[in-house]
């Protein structure tokens, strides 16, 4: 393992017990449909003092006013993940950043586990479990956990959390519409290997049974490699968009 960035080994634990020792950034986009379900498994969290921040990305639906009363912060963001997340990070009040996605359900134990995690590294994510009606899903999710273990690199669906001095070093996410979560992923992997937690995040599969398991594969393994060669976000957002 690689020597300790200054300032890695210090605890967590904040002495002042109003402040949270995590805060869990939830980007959101027309989710009125699932956002409730999505929320409530978090409010023991809350409850126990973990803050949770919502941030809208421009829902059109009727998400912000299902979110707010399950959310210790409601954020209107400019649209863009990355926006969405940068925005509830400067707005947290915890010493660890933890980023999960609207369609995946932390894990049993998650806190403790998370916290644990940036006691020895500066950053991490956990495996995931994509659940869906396609029957390739676990063999997608076994792909995307292997991939990622060899490669350091995480993707925003495996949950990263991130001390939030790490997270400033390295000047949060791009501001880019694609591929935010692996650029974030180079950045951090410069300073650190991650702290890869085999307990896994249940995420939805929504995205392979709407467009089809293998077409989602080969689409996404095609927009990493063309990302790889050096061709923009931006472009890679307009063909993102046009094959779904």
């Amino acid at each position: 393992m690689p020597p300790l960035p200054e300032g890695r080994s210090l605890p967590l634990a904040n002495p002042d017990a109003d402040t949270p020792t995590l805060s869990i950034i939830i980007p959101m986009l027309n989710e009125a449909a699932d956002i409730q379900t999505a929320l409530a498994p978090l409010q023991v969290l809350r409850e126990a003092g973990t803050e949770i921040i919502v941030v809208d990305g421009g829902s059109s639906d009727n998400s912000v006013a299902l979110a707010t009363p399950l959310a210790d912060a409601l954020l209107i963001s400019d649209p863009g993940r990355a926006r969405q997340m940068n925005l509830g990070a400067e707005h947290a009040r915890a010493a660890a950043l933890v980023f999960l996605h609207a369609d995946t359900q932390l894990p049993a134990g998650a806190v403790e586990l998370i916290t644990q995690a940036l006691n020895t590294h500066c950053w991490g994510r956990f495996d995931i479990h994509l659940e869906g009606q396609s029957r390739w899903l676990p063999l997608v999710s076994r792909m995307m956990n292997l991939r990622s273990r060899l490669t350091d690199i995480a993707t925003g669906d495996q949950c990263l959390f991130i001390r939030r001095t790490t997270f400033n070093t390295v000047g949060g996410f791009p501001d880019q519409p694609l591929m935010e979560d692996i650029e974030l992923s180079k950045r951090l992997k410069a300073l650190a290997s991650p702290n890869c937690l085999r307990t896994k995040v249940i995420s939805s599969g929504r995205r392979w049974d709407k467009f089809g398991a293998w077409k989602t594969i080969c689409l996404m393994w095609r927009l990493r490699y063309r990302y790889w060669r050096g061709v923009s976000a931006s472009q890679l957002a307009k063909e993102y968009r046009n094959a779904r």
